[in-house]
């Protein structure tokens, strides 16, 4: 069976099946040998956007996480489990998330990444002081482990975007600081990092993913798949069209298209498994991103910026107090007293941030003019 992509269908997490689908996964590129050393240090890069219980669908489900783990220890390899939340303490969220559940049971390093070095930068770079952490460089092998999620910023968020956890802590939000709207250009970012890190192997659960406001605060969908790829890029391409999505509306197709990348290109020959290549996932919520990019010279007024994307609005009744989104907050523009909240709007970059840390969805977003135009010309 040939396929640069194979699609698995799985129902469920039983133990049975999550590890059929790994193995599937790893002898489809050439067996877990051909990955793993004896004695080498794996990575096993999960996506640990913040402390969820695995019932939410945020993040890598520990299923998935106990059978990489398990095949590459039967290889001779040391796994060890990582990830570095945007805000929340990596200890309380690996518990939460049952990462610490299969790591003591394996009895396996599961740790934060920490310590940020100097991510080396390729000549066609659009990014050249990227710090990551050190483990993810210095890691014999990196496999990644990433969620199949919808996006509030950037539609989607797959394999590429989920290197963007190599990112240490709070510097992700310093990132989302510095690029501010421009969604091409934190795309551009994404691609810098995957290809700095650069995983050889990306293993993704979208058994039960996530629609609607993602990453955090949409729905469980169950799309029944597990994706296995060598090249993370060109299997997000392939899912988002899968998710209904057209290629040239996602944010990480436009940057790499900037770029001339031999994966913006589709053929239907890289697609292996149990999905047809013109399978789509029927009655998935992908949110709709303000279009800035129909105004030519937008980026050039940062003020009129603002005002056009949408608005992230406090949901006082839904809200617990926990100051999550303050801290988070690099542009300072949200005050909190107690349970209420103020946005100041010319400092809000329009990261959503604050609606991704957010545990209780309590942040709610009102369209920017252009959206409420666009909806009034029906589109």
């Amino acid at each position: 069976m040939t396929g640069k992509l194979l699609l698995l269908r799985r129902n469920g997490y039983d133990r049975e099946g999550m590890d059929s689908a790994v193995r599937a996964v790893f002898d489809h590129f050439g067996g877990v040998g051909s990955f793993v050393s004896p004695g080498g240090r794996v990575l096993l890069k999960v996506n640990l956007v913040a402390g969820h219980e695995p019932e939410r669908r945020a993040t890598t489900d520990p299923s998935v996480v106990r059978a990489v783990a398990r095949l590459v220890m039967d290889a001779g390899g040391r796994p060890v489990i990582a990830d570095s939340p945007g805000i929340d303490s990596f200890a309380r969220a690996a518990r939460k998330a049952g990462f610490m559940d299969v790591a003591e049971e394996l009895g396996i390093p599961c740790v934060g990444l920490t310590d940020p070095v100097p991510l080396p930068a390729s000549s066609d770079a659009s990014f050249h002081k990227i710090e990551v952490a050190r483990l993810a460089l210095e890691s014999d092998l990196v496999i990644n482990l990433p969620k199949m999620k919808t996006h509030a910023q950037m539609l989607l968020t797959l394999g590429v975007k989920n290197m963007f956890g190599c990112v240490v802590a709070q510097r992700k939000a310093e990132w989302h600081y510095s690029v501010g709207l421009r969604r091409e250009a934190f795309a551009s970012l994404l691609l810098d990092i995957w290809n700095g890190v650069r995983p050889a192997l990306t293993i993704l659960d979208g058994v039960i993913g996530m629609d609607g406001h993602g990453p955090t605060n949409g729905a469980p969908f169950p799309c029944g798949v597990v994706a296995g790829a060598r090249d993370a890029l060109a299997m997000d391409f392939w899912l988002c069209r899968m998710m209904g999505v057209r290629l040239e509306d996602y944010p990480l197709w436009r940057a790499a298209a900037a770029r001339n990348m031999p994966q913006c290109r589709l053929n239907d020959d890289d697609l292996a498994g149990d999905f047809p290549p013109d399978h789509v996932w029927q009655g998935l919520n992908v949110p709709k991103l303000d279009s800035l990019s129909v105004i030519p010279g937008l980026s050039r007024l940062p003020f009129l910026e603002r005002a056009l994307a949408s608005r992230p609005v406090h949901r006082p009744d839904r809200c617990i107090g926990c100051g999550k989104c303050a801290a988070m907050c690099k542009a300072e523009a949200i005050a909190q007293h107690g349970k209420n909240l103020t946005f100041d709007y010319a400092r809000c970059i329009r990261c959503y941030c604050c609606h991704e840390m957010c545990p209780v969805n309590a942040i709610d977003f009102r369209d920017g003019l252009l959206r409420k135009l666009m909806k009034r010309l029906g589109r």
